[in-house]
């Protein structure tokens, strides 16, 4: 049976080289918004607290493991409500078919609210990366399962240099020591943020403990960030106890009516 990446992996190399016939990145290069100033996503996620993590809310309809989550979703009034229950910064989904997601959510995410917003989707080519820059994202996602770690770096290299954050995500101790191996870390200095991901994307089960194990062995010079799994102000607490500096936490805040209660009360605790 094939596994859940492998599927969406495939859906999106046909989709990148549909785009790129579609639209070159020269045509990328001369959109308006390909030339605006960008939104801190590494300050605003990396800065320390003394007491608790910051928060990237996730903006996304569904997904592969929970199906529907959001039947009433809007974008701008998610992300402003994000912004009032004290959220640092979005991760906006972009894939279609598999979240419900659209490249137009980001500019209606950031007209929203003033939080800079991580394009989340699986990027596999450099045409992504200028496609985030002309949609106006100040951050991408690199998923170490989902690339070679030389391809990886590569493309590492190529966001930071397009003035890009980038959110470098693993979820084995073989994948972290790939992307440790293969990426210089001098070079995206102020630029990468390391997540480990609760969630095996091919099996879609989640261990929140994965964070806990991965933990001592991500370099302080790439602030951690814990993703998926997290529900409750106890596991947000546990995750920063465990030293990241972030959550990246989307379907428990989604399924709720009030998101604005729900990432105080995910973040601040209290009923």
């Amino acid at each position: 049976m094939t596994d859940v990446l492998t599927q969406i992996l495939a859906d999106k190399h046909r989709e990148v080289e549909a785009a790129a016939a579609a639209r070159p990145v020269t045509d990328l290069r001369s959109a308006p918004g390909y030339h605006e100033p960008r939104r801190n996503f590494f300050g605003a996620v990396a800065a320390p607290r003394r007491d608790r993590a910051n928060l990237i809310a996730e903006v996304k309809q569904r997904s592969p493991s929970a199906g529907l989550i959001r039947p009433d979703f809007d974008v701008a009034l998610l992300a402003s409500a994000y912004e009032r229950g004290g959220a640092s910064a979005l991760s906006v989904l972009t894939d279609a078919k598999w979240f419900g997601g659209d490249g137009s959510h980001i500019a209606i995410a950031k007209h929203a609210c003033g939080l800079p917003v991580l394009r989340k989707d699986f990027v596999i080519d450099e045409y992504q990366l200028h496609e985030a820059r002309m949609l106006g994202a100040d951050a991408v996602l690199l998923i170490a399962e989902a690339l070679e770690p030389r391809h990886l770096a590569g493309l590492c290299e190529s966001a930071v240099a397009l003035g890009l954050c980038v959110l470098v995500e693993v979820h084995s101790r073989e994948a972290l020591h790939g992307v440790l191996g293969a990426i210089s870390l001098e070079k995206c200095r102020g630029s990468l943020l390391l997540g480990v991901n609760n969630r095996d994307l091919r099996r879609q089960v989640t261990d929140i403990g994965i964070t806990e194990r991965l933990a001592p062995e991500v370099p302080p010079t790439a602030p951690l960030v814990a993703e998926s799994g997290i529900r409750s102000h106890s596991d947000a607490q546990r995750m920063f106890l465990a030293g990241a500096r972030a959550l990246l936490v989307g379907e428990a805040l989604l399924k709720e009516p009030d998101v604005t209660a729900a990432a105080r009360r995910m973040m601040e605790g209290g009923s």
